[in-house]
């Protein structure tokens, strides 16, 4: 993950803030209104829902902040390390560690006084309990008043740091404050660093990329150093002995003997040797700057030494350069990216995941079949042909050598024709007409057009012959024509598949075609050799038992009243025994005619309207006394809902307070009691 990750978090309001956003969502999301005479679960849940809203919103808002916001431990650790630098990783995660305790209290909050609505018993209690609630909540978000103004100031600091990838190929430049390193990485990037001739110019990182070999590069300056012990360095300095210790990179570490940077050789030297073990597998190349000024062969002797001990380390390659003139400017680039791809070459070669790869290259290399020498045959035209060189006057002539005579580009047009290649030269500039002699030109480009055109007659003459456009049906006069009719075939073929869908599900024969009369049943059990008489007799009972019931039924809609016992109390004890499971079966000439059913034009059957037993307007009443004083009691109640146009008793809706006729628009002179 590279800092660019981390520029996209969110902008952390402050406390009073927060308490705005989340109440006024709260207000605006859930219902207003509530009335004292409403059920006491509908008011205890309209103030749940208030608190229970309000903890989400909370909820919400704080997980968002403590998800966008990095952990550091899961951070690169050179990303890790500079944000300990920058901002404290002690005081980072206290911050973050108070506003997930506050999410933690806040839904303890919520969890407890929902507990308590569960047993409110007015709209006054629930009211007072959803108050205090939301008071309990306000004062935990007002005491985090300094964590989150602290993130904010993260977060903005944390968007103006440069884009650095710590996996990607970088060059390091350190050393001493003012020895040219600004100066440099503005000579090899697009990058513009402040260059000023006082120290600490430079007081963050700055980045800046180069294309080297088809490759981007990214090159850090990073501020000056002083030698002095780690626990001396200010947070400026730590920035550099943080990307120093945690980025594999190239180390540019720069040098400047002409002093005017205000420190001594020696003293540079020294900074070299104190720092020199983060520079430990890694490439080192020593910058020797401001040669305009002083060179390294103009140095006494005694600073000389100073500088030849670094020179003489192993693996060290030094450069002298000057940024004022560009001296060696472009030899230290090449020379420190070179480095550096060796080095991750090498790197990747001594893993274990080149292994995996290796495997699977292959690199064909050919065997000679035998000793001959089989040199390349080279035409003897091409061998013999003269190299074509511009200052030579008797050169061929190029076409751009015949552009450049007639005016050059813009006004030399290039002629098509003199390469036709024609039986006389003189007609490559002749203009070709389109109608000769009454025909048209192109029909004759083809020498063998008239022996094509007698063949395709024969053919028509064939296929006419064998009756080809005898059946005209087929024949379409063009394309809109057949696809017109291929359209028509295919709707037929999707209207029968979806007729045949729709009888896929239903009966084939009546529902009456597989009913059987006993007559049936007793002669075709009669030729199986099986006696019918038992099943005759109960069928013959089952019938008698139908009949009595349908003529109980009927007697009892005849009278309009309830009838206590029935006709024949033999059937009714036969019914009694074998009503649960028995099937219908017909008897021939037991059963009564049924009455004809009524039926609309429709074919449906017409239920009949039967009487009701009693009034059920009556019910719960003692006499239609009563009954006329409770519907005039029921009138009373609904004037003045009807008075104000109310559908019901449910009906709250609140119309025009303010009619826009009386209230819009300029007064004008005259009377004002309408409004």
């Amino acid at each position: 993950m590279s800092t660019s990750g981390l520029k996209t978090i969110a902008p952390v309001p402050t406390a009073a803030d927060f308490l705005d956003i989340v109440l006024s969502k709260t207000q605006r999301k859930t219902p207003t209104v509530i009335h004292k005479n409403f059920k006491i679960s509908r008011i205890r849940n309209f103030y749940m829902r208030k608190v229970k809203f309000t903890q989400d919103s909370f909820d919400e808002k704080l997980g968002a902040i403590l998800s966008e916001f990095p952990i550091l431990d899961d951070l690169h650790p050179f990303l890790s390390s500079l944000m300990n630098v920058l901002y404290d990783k002690n005081h980072y995660k206290l911050a973050l560690g108070q506003l997930r305790t506050a999410r933690h209290l806040i839904d303890q909050v919520a969890k407890d006084y929902v507990r308590l609505l569960k047993f409110g018993d007015s709209l006054y209690r629930c009211k007072q309990l959803k108050r205090a609630a939301l008071g309990r909540m306000a004062t935990v978000m007002r005491r985090q008043k300094d964590p989150l103004a602290y993130l904010e100031q993260v977060r903005q600091h944390i968007s103006r740091l440069p884009a650095i990838d710590p996996n990607t190929r970088t060059l390091l430049i350190c050393g001493y404050p003012n020895v040219g390193k600004s100066s440099f990485i503005n000579k090899v990037t697009r990058a513009d660093v402040d260059v000023q001739p006082y120290a600490f110019t430079t007081k963050s990182l700055f980045v800046g990329h180069l294309d080297y070999k088809y490759l981007r590069w990214q090159v850090i300056d990073t501020p000056g150093i002083l030698d002095h012990p780690l626990e001396d360095m200010n947070t400026i300095e730590m920035q550099s002995i943080t990307a120093l210790a945690h980025l594999k990179s190239c180390v540019l570490y720069f040098m400047d003997l002409s002093e005017q940077c205000g420190y001594t050789i020696e003293a540079q030297c020294k900074l070299f040797h104190s720092i020199k073990p983060l520079f430990l597998g890694k490439p080192t190349l020593l910058v020797i700057n401001k040669v305009d000024v002083t060179r390294l062969e103009d140095l006494t002797p005694d600073n000389r030494a100073f500088v030849q001990e670094i020179i003489d380390t192993e693996g060290l390659q030094h450069v002298q350069v000057s940024c004022h003139s560009e001296e060696g400017v472009m030899d230290l680039k090449n020379k420190a990216c070179d480095a550096l791809l060796a080095q991750r070459v090498d790197t990747k070669l001594k893993g274990s995941k080149i292994n995996t790869i290796i495997n699977r290259i292959h690199v064909a290399q050919p065997k000679p079949r035998d000793d001959v020498v089989r040199e390349p045959f080279i035409p003897e035209a091409v061998k013999q042909r003269k190299k074509y060189d511009k200052n030579d006057p008797d050169r061929r002539k190029l076409e751009k050598d015949v552009e450049l005579e007639e005016g050059g580009a813009g006004v030399y047009n290039i002629n098509l024709k003199k390469n036709y290649i024609l039986a006389n030269d003189e007609w490559k500039d002749d203009t070709i007409p389109e109608i000769m002699d009454g025909k048209n030109i192109a029909d004759f480009i083809d020498p063998d057009i008239a022996e094509k055109l007698e063949a395709l007659e024969r053919e028509e003459e064939m296929l006419e012959a064998e009756g080809f456009y005898d059946d005209q049906e087929d024949m379409f006069d063009s394309d809109d024509e057949r696809d017109a009719a291929a359209a028509k075939v295919a709707l037929g073929h999707k209207l029968e598949a979806q007729s045949k869908k729709k009888m896929k599900n239903k009966a084939r024969l009546p529902r009456t075609a597989g009913l059987r009369t006993l007559t049936d049943l007793t002669t075709d059990l009669t030729k199986a050799g099986i006696d019918p008489s038992r099943l005759q007799e109960r069928a013959v009972m089952i019938a008698k038992m139908r009949a009595a019931e349908r003529k109980r039924k009927r007697d009892e809609e005849a009278d309009g009243m309830d009838v206590d016992g029935g006709d024949d109390d033999d059937d009714d004890a036969v019914s009694e025994g074998l009503r649960e499971d028995e099937e219908t079966m017909e008897v021939d000439g037991e059963e009564d005619t049924p009455r004809k059913r009524t039926k609309a034009n429709s074919g449906a059957v017409i239920a009949r309207m039967r009487a009701p037993r009693s009034n059920r307007q009556l019910a719960g009443l003692r006499d239609e006394a009563q009954a006329t004083k409770a519907v005039r009691l029921r009138n009373l109640g609904q004037r003045r809902r009807n008075m104000l146009a109310k559908a019901g008793e449910s009906d709250r809706a609140i119309r025009v307070k303010m009619p826009k006729h009386l209230f819009a628009g300029k007064r004008k002179a005259g009377k004002t009691n309408r409004r």
